[in-house]
């Protein structure tokens, strides 16, 4: 299948025009430039996009990943390959740890099946000082036993972790998970600057949603926030909403991380759907203007983002080059997460893409080769 478009952002380079051959599951050639015959899809004044890679998703379509049931997490996977995410992670909130590791199994199974790209824990092992939306009575030290628990319950399908390394055993966590080949990121923490720096030290490669459930940002204490952005080999997850982090701020942080960004929605069952009362984990959510807040506290609750909104925010409102922002949402976190053939547009990678229209709104998508919005 030949695809044409009037821009073709691959994303290490942008093509206007451009066209892809496609064969099969895979993407066999992409060039600037008008076809070299009549192609088979046409996309006047739209541009083509890698499939998104989310690697930080709770929930959508009214269903969440939480207990690893598999009807539910096809139901955010379908809610999101809409909106243009055709790699997913399943974040699980804060539990029991028999809990996730019945959860971690279920969803091993649909890593397997191809359905999701991996597994991502975000808690029990977070600061209570930064708990956000995670239940603080569930909340626990990442002893050894619980560490080996759930790497062994995920069968090799764990590719992230997120905790607080400050915590008694963080550090040997954060160790021992390097050595498994999970990604260990540094969140929902009161770490200081030395302690953050001692972690990445240790292994930890990635700052969860920066700014968001973590010690600020001081001109006398910087913080793990500092240390992230410092570290010339650490990503630093975003969470483009205009609720999370001021447009600004965002923008301070991606020049300064261009190719460590990496665009995340957080988001909960709310997203891809209507606002109302949810649940995340065994917390109570209130959604009100696609804002999601605990029903007790009013913290924020995750995102009601799909990573297409998160792309347009980025380029419409931050001021991010296109490229830029496809890239945070695509090839970056691929890269993060060690998953390859995902997130480029390059020959010998998977026929993964999004169109976009003039507002960058997902128009149609195209996932293993096959159409599919």
């Amino acid at each position: 299948m030949l695809v044409s478009a009037d821009r073709v952002v691959t994303p290490a380079r942008v093509f206007a025009p451009g066209w892809l051959l496609l064969e099969g599951e895979l993407v066999a050639d992409v060039q600037p430039g008008p076809p070299p015959r009549p192609a088979d899809v046409d996309l006047p004044g739209a541009t083509v996009v890698p499939g998104f890679v989310d690697a930080h998703v709770h929930g959508g379509g009214g269903a969440s990943f939480d207990a690893g049931d598999p009807e539910a997490a096809a139901t955010v996977a379908r809610a999101h390959l809409g909106h243009g995410t055709t790699t997913m992670m399943a974040s699980l909130v804060t539990d029991g740890l028999e809990s996730l590791v019945r959860s971690v199994g279920e969803l091993a199974e649909l890593v397997f099946d191809g359905l999701l790209a991996g597994i991502h824990l975000e808690g029990p092992w977070l600061s209570p000082r930064h708990s956000g939306a995670h239940d603080p009575g569930l909340l626990a030290l990442p002893t050894p036993a619980a560490v080996e628990a759930l790497v062994t319950a995920a069968r090799g399908r764990l590719r992230m972790v997120t905790l607080a390394p400050e915590l008694p055993g963080g550090m040997e966590a954060v160790r021992r998970l390097a050595e498994a080949g999970v990604v260990a990121a540094i969140g929902h923490t009161d770490a200081t600057y030395d302690q953050a720096r001692a972690a990445l030290d240790a292994g930890a490669s990635v700052g969860t949603h920066l700014f968001n459930a973590m010690r600020g940002l001081h001109h006398r204490e910087p913080g793990p926030v500092t240390a992230l952005l410092e570290h010339p080999d650490a990503f630093v997850e975003l969470i483009a909403d205009g609720v999370h982090v001021h447009p600004a701020v965002l923008r301070l942080a991606a020049g300064r991380k261009q190719h460590r960004t990496v665009l995340v929605t957080d988001a909960m069952a709310a997203a891809a759907a209507a606002d109302g009362d949810y649940r995340l984990g065994s917390m109570d959510v209130e959604v009100r203007d696609r804002v999601a807040r605990l029903a007790d506290t009013g913290a924020i609750a995750g995102s009601t983002l799909t990573m297409a909104a998160a792309v347009r925010f980025a380029v419409q409102q931050v001021g991010l080059p296109i490229e830029d922002a496809v890239r945070a949402a695509s090839s970056t976190p691929a890269q993060m997460l060690g998953l390859d053939r995902v997130g480029v547009l390059r020959p010998g990678s998977l026929a993964d893409l999004a169109v976009l229209d003039e507002r960058l709104d997902v128009v149609r998508v195209l996932r293993r080769g096959r159409w599919v919005g």
